[in-house]
């Protein structure tokens, strides 16, 4: 019998990564956690610059470590977010004065900042599906665990939420849903169209992104039972921090 030949070994810089890549997942080197630098590698294993370089690489392109200018790689392991579909946006949850958050973090620690709320014209796309151009605009950034995991504007139709609280800084609980309820116009139906593309360059910058990191972009409307359209929120979600599960019938 022919015997299956041997797989050659893979190259150094590899084998070096796998190393780091078992004690990142093992918990010997956690979160925030510096792992060695080049000249520690070069030492270490008896390497060139380049091979070491290669091995904290491979560990940078698969999003488990992040290079800081200067200071040198660090671990960045975090746990997903777990984004369901259908029940963050349960009317059970906002209707009962939960955050839609509540429903994401699961009792993690999250903040919002860098929140900008705007009177202003939409661009035409917007307009069409709130019909008309005049419209409150709501920018915020998400973070959990300290780390921004999202970005997302939201517009309303001016004449609708005028002088609601939806246009100041605390919606109040249950957020906007809930006083587009109190205003006569609870959301009863949501569409989202999802697609993954590289980040914008101010996106890199809000989310600190590491090189090579894509995003996944949202796009929600959220309809009233008579079918009008009372939101359009546009998200960026940082692609290695979350899982999107969606739950539905056969």
């Amino acid at each position: 019998m022919q015997q299956s030949p041997v797989p050659p070994e893979p190259p150094i810089y590899r084998r070096i990564a796998d190393g780091l890549r078992r004690a990142i997942l093992s918990g010997d080197l956690r979160d925030g956690d510096r792992l060695p630098g080049e000249n520690a590698l070069m030492a270490r294993h008896g390497i060139a610059r380049a091979t070491a370089r290669q091995a904290l690489s491979v560990l940078i392109n698969e999003g488990l470590a992040v290079p800081k200018r200067g200071s040198g790689v660090y671990v960045r392991q975090f746990r997903p977010i777990r984004r369901h579909g259908s029940k963050r946006l349960s009317q059970d949850g906002w209707g009962r004065g939960e955050a839609i958050w509540d429903s994401d973090t699961r009792g993690r620690p999250y903040t919002v900042d860098e929140v900008e709320i705007e009177r202003e014209t939409a661009e035409d796309a917007v307009a069409r599906v709130l019909g008309g151009p005049e419209v409150w605009v709501r920018r915020r950034r998400y973070s959990v665990d300290g780390r921004p995991v999202q970005l997302s504007v939201s517009h309303f139709p001016a004449g609708l939420v005028e002088g609601s609280a939806i246009t100041r800084q605390d919606t109040g609980a249950g957020g906007v849903y809930a006083r587009l309820g109190e205003l006569g116009h609870p959301p009863a139906h949501f569409t989202e169209e999802i697609r993954a593309r590289m980040p914008h360059p101010h996106e890199t910058v809000q989310l600190d992104l590491p090189a090579g990191t894509p995003v996944i972009a949202v796009a929600r409307v959220a309809y009233t039972a008579e079918g009008t359209a009372v939101e359009v929120n546009e998200m960026v979600l940082d692609a290695a921090s979350y899982v999107l599960q969606y739950d539905f019938d056969a």
